[in-house]
């Protein structure tokens, strides 16, 4: 039995806007056993957070281990052992930047994730949904209209992001494969999408029949759908069917935004990514006709933060980056946090982010039975989210399951 013990700790989840008085926290076994204003008992290992602030570890709820390149067409043909290879160093520097738990949105296999659980490589907790499922000439059928090559071709590719399902049958067997295969989560391409050649942004892809049956899937295996979806039409065919986490949004009125909290759905925006797309995508081998789709929805995903946030939606933190872009991950805080109050942007990282990752109580807050995962900081972020920006200089410790992945007091 392995215990450690931070004491006079502030914590700060996001549950309000002023950190809560110190505290200390007691890890036993990489569980957070006690959190109280003075515990009893002692180690030999502890840490005195006097004057520092703890979160709970941070999540990521829309990521892309595999996409080392913003051309994901290139992405997709390139060799098995590399991109797990580059997968190892992207993930990480995401748990140097301070994200302990991460949900994959297509492409990451069980290997990787067993590679982590065993403790193979530094990474975060990695949540998986396999490949994400789309229509022949949609999202991740990166063929373009004169490349003749079968989509079979991608199903074991660890580079590409989804595999091609068309009728009701194949969605459904793709969907139990996919359980099967480890994944958690079925994840959707219910939308057009920017990275993708012959898709336009209002595509609505799969058929309503589609869309039901890998709910129906999903229900059976005792998880739920996320989409892709982008226009306000595409999500609410995506409520009618029942799916559960909405990705992007950036196109949605007030009226879906009420009855996304009436169905009790989630949001997970991801604007850092558009951002830096419609600035630096061709830098980072975005293909021209992807660079020119990103106005259509940069600034309207920053106006549906404030409409999300004003219905009450619940949102997750995203960033959805690709390739070279993804240093920029924690750039989402301070974007946010231009439109958001600063407790509410670190909650769509800790408590909400939770909640959309339906894993409540074992990730994204300090409390008895969670994973010990944190970070401690000098300063605090409620005051200013650019602490939580960069490539982790500004946390002193990070922490995961009990071990020290940082520890520089």
């Amino acid at each position: 039995m392995s215990m450690q013990i931070i004491r006079n700790a502030r914590i700060i989840d996001g549950s309000r806007d002023r950190p809560a008085d110190p505290q200390d926290i007691v890890i036993e076994d990489g569980i957070f056993r006690e959190v109280s204003d003075k515990v009893s008992v002692s180690s030999d290992d502890e840490i005195d957070a006097s004057g520092r602030f703890v979160l709970p570890g941070l999540i990521d709820c829309h990521v892309h281990v595999i996409a080392t390149t913003a051309d994901l067409g290139a992405n997709a043909a390139l060799p098995n052992s590399l991109l797990a290879y580059r997968a190892m160093g992207l993930m990480k520097n995401m748990i140097m930047r301070g994200f302990t738990t991460v949900r994959d949105l297509g492409g990451a296999d069980i290997g990787i994730v067993d590679a982590i659980e065993e403790r193979l490589i530094v990474a975060p907790r990695l949540v998986i949904c396999g490949k994400a499922l789309s229509q022949t000439g949609g999202h991740t059928d990166y063929r373009g209209p004169y490349n003749p090559r079968n989509v079979d071709f991608y199903r074991d590719q660890i580079g590409a992001m989804g595999r091609i399902v068309d009728g009701v049958d194949d969605m459904r067997r793709a969907c139990r494969e996919e359980v099967k295969g480890g994944a958690k989560f079925i994840k959707l391409m219910a939308n057009g999408g920017v990275s993708s050649p012959t898709d336009p942004i209002g595509f609505m892809g799969f058929s309503v029949a589609e869309l039901e049956v890998a709910v129906e899937e999903a229900a059976n295996a005792e998880t739920y759908v996320a989409g892709h979806l982008y226009t306000d039409e595409a999500i609410n065919r995506a409520l009618d069917a029942g799916i559960r986490s909405i990705e992007h949004a950036n196109l949605i009125k007030r009226e879906t935004a009420k009855r996304v909290v009436a169905q009790d759905a989630v949001v997970v925006p991801t604007n850092i990514t558009y951002e830096l797309l419609g600035t630096r995508g061709a830098d980072f081998g975005l293909p021209p006709e992807s660079v020119a789709k990103v106005a259509d929805v940069r600034d309207a995903g920053l106006d549906a933060l404030g409409i999300l946030h004003e219905e009450g939606v619940t949102m997750g933190y995203g960033s959805d980056l690709l390739g070279g872009m993804q240093q920029y991950q924690s750039g989402e805080f301070p974007l946010r946090g231009r439109y958001l109050p600063a407790h509410d942007v670190i909650r769509s990282a800790t408590l909400d982010a939770a909640r959309v990752m339906r894993m409540e109580g074992r990730i994204g807050a300090i409390t008895p039975g969670a994973h010990a995962d944190l970070v401690m900081l000098e300063g605090n972020p409620l005051k200013d989210l650019s602490l939580l920006d960069g490539q982790g200089e500004h946390l002193a410790v990070i922490m995961k399951d009990g071990h020290a992945i940082k520890r520089s007091l």
